[in-house]
């Protein structure tokens, strides 16, 4: 019997060199007076994509999004569409459609007349805007909804309102600038998976500005990280977490232990690096080549430092300090640990005990590893 074949992984079309992108940003730029808000942007997003846009207040994010959506005109590069150069369109030619954070209904219409409005701008016959509406507010659970006014509306109804009203005119591309930032945690929590399958339901692509790190790695298929108006590294939210390019992406997505240290040898199943501020070697598996002598940062998650109280052997990736403070988190606490050499240094534990039982406590000895593969080598 011929041997059982595994299926093979589909490949992503952002890993596919014969793929096409939908979405071209080619080599964009904008200035305002003497300040450059966005600095030779270059990006591609296939279709069927939900791509985030994440960075902090004045990396040029909302700039970038509202060029694509027509509003502002870029001082220099293009922007296609499906293979169309849309850079010098206005916005009501463009097959684009941006939900604002505001959601911007108009309150003394009702939900579908809200929803229907685009749709009648363009003078289509009754019967299709009556069809498209009706499947609209279907699609985001708010047909029965159809006759209230939008301040009889919750923040959560409101911005399916806002979400059927951009989907119904059919747009190839869908901009949503920060459009879960009006809604409270918990909402906003419940409101991210039902986007998702939204999404995924109509095939639209998304490509969304937001500045909440969580809701970038629930949703999107790829992000962008900004910083001062230019990308820093575009991935899949596990590889931006798992492998960042630099130390501000490092720092930048979530929590993250960064040691510096000078490298003692470079092999080729392994990075040795001597680092004071660890008071320990480094030991790095999964790594490029890192020449000799040269000075680097390794980047450690909390979650994959193990503490113990009990000594560990060898010197490679294990420390010793102190324990200082404990931030409980409810279904994990953070421990920071204090290292001979005055380097703070986070662990993660899921709280598996209660918090009476558990073994390592405030002002406790403790030890510190992690395994060689966690650690990535920083260079930028």
């Amino acid at each position: 019997m011929p041997p059982i074949s595994q299926p093979l992984r589909a490949v992503e079309p952002w890993q596919d060199p014969k793929a096409r992108p939908y979405i071209v940003v080619d080599n964009i730029s904008k200035t305002f007076g003497s300040v450059a808000a966005v600095k030779g942007v270059s990006l591609s997003v296939y279709e069927g994509e939900l791509f985030s846009l994440l960075g902090g207040s004045g990396s040029g994010k909302t700039t970038l999004l509202r060029m694509l959506a027509g509003f502002e005109k870029p001082s220099s590069g293009r922007i296609l569409i499906d293979d169309i150069d849309v850079t010098d369109w206005p916005p009501y030619e463009r097959p684009v459609n941006m939900m604002f954070q505001s959601y911007a209904l108009f309150p003394m219409m009702t939900v579908e007349q809200n929803v229907a409005f685009g749709l009648k701008q363009e003078r289509l016959p009754k019967h299709i805007i009556r069809d498209r509406v009706k499947a609209a507010l279907d699609l985001v659970q708010m047909s029965s909804y159809a006759e209230r006014k939008p301040n009889q509306l919750s923040g959560g109804q409101r911005q399916r309102v806002a979400l059927a009203r951009s989907l119904v005119k059919e747009p190839k591309l869908l901009l949503l600038d920060e459009p879960l930032g009006a809604l409270d945690k918990k909402l906003r929590e419940q409101t991210q998976f039902e986007l998702v399958n939204i999404q995924e339901r109509v095939g639209i692509t998304f490509i969304m500005v937001t500045h909440d790190q969580e809701e970038a790695m629930t949703m999107s298929t790829r992000m962008a990280i900004m910083d001062e108006g230019r990308i820093r590294q575009i991935g899949a939210p596990h590889d931006l977490y798992e492998f960042p390019n630099s130390r501000y992406v490092a720092e930048f997505i979530g929590s993250m232990n960064i040691f510096e240290g000078v490298v003692m040898e470079d092999e080729e199943d392994h990075v040795s690096i001597d680092s004071e501020e660890a008071c320990c070697n480094l030991y790095v598996t999964d790594s490029a080549a890192v020449p000799v002598g040269s000075h680097v940062a390794v980047a450690i998650r909390p979650e994959k430092v193990m503490i113990s109280t009990t000594p560990l052997a060898g010197n490679r990736n294990t420390a010793k300090g102190v324990v200082r403070e404990i931030a409980y988190l409810g279904d994990i606490s953070i421990y920071y640990v204090q290292l001979a050499s005055g380097k703070i240094v986070q662990a993660a534990r899921p709280n598996l005990l209660r918090f009476s039982e558990r073994e390592v406590k405030w002002e406790d000895e403790v030890y510190l590893f992690w395994r060689s593969e966690n650690g990535v080598i920083l260079t930028s």
